[in-house]
């Protein structure tokens, strides 16, 4: 569980006080959607990519994706160590639907001047430890061709994780409707 579901969980305890035990806390505390981790892709090259993610979506911001919150990076290397490129940025929309998560945000750094200030999408499928990863990027050859990029765009889940070099979490949306 992490740091944000192990502060919204109840051991279900006595009041320090000696009172009566707390009630759980109901479903609507917990956060309304969430992406975070990190791990590195599995390429069958000496490349070293990696993604990383740390998104939020507000509980009062339920019915507002473009209210989440976070950051993300990713880094593209020649090879471990090697030469390449990278950026780090701020979330500015999140959509989960079960295990999978579509985000994107605005690049706040990077070494490659071309991509600063740009949209970026993601698109992870929490699936264990095999998860998978897609990028808006991936039909136009580079993070600078989606400068023009709406909010929650992302390409399906295409590339798979290496195993054993981390795990995504995704906590599923649960939008609220009006009913008639």
């Amino acid at each position: 569980m992490g740091a944000v579901g192990a502060a919204v969980a109840s051991d279900g305890g006595a009041h320090q006080d000696g009172g009566a035990p707390e009630a759980a806390p109901d479903s609507r505390a917990r956060e309304a959607a969430a992406l975070t981790g990190s791990a590195k892709l599995d390429r069958k090259t000496t490349e070293d990519v990696t993604f990383t993610f740390d998104a939020h979506l507000a509980p009062r911001d339920n019915m507002r994706p473009d209210k989440a919150t976070g950051t993300f990076t990713f880094v593209h290397l020649d090879k471990p160590g090697g030469k390449g490129g990278w950026a780090k940025g701020r979330i500015d929309c999140l959509i989960t639907g079960g295990k999978v998560a579509t985000a994107t945000g605005i690049i706040t750094g990077t070494n490659l001047k071309d991509i600063k200030g740009g949209r970026v999408g993601f698109t992870v499928h929490d699936q264990g430890k095999r998860d998978r990863v897609g990028y808006s990027w991936a039909a136009v050859g580079g993070p600078d061709g989606t400068r023009k990029l709406p909010k929650c765009t992302s390409a399906a889940p295409f590339e798979k994780v290496e195993k054993g070099t981390g795990d995504f979490d995704v906590t599923p949306w649960h939008p609220t409707y009006p009913t008639n």
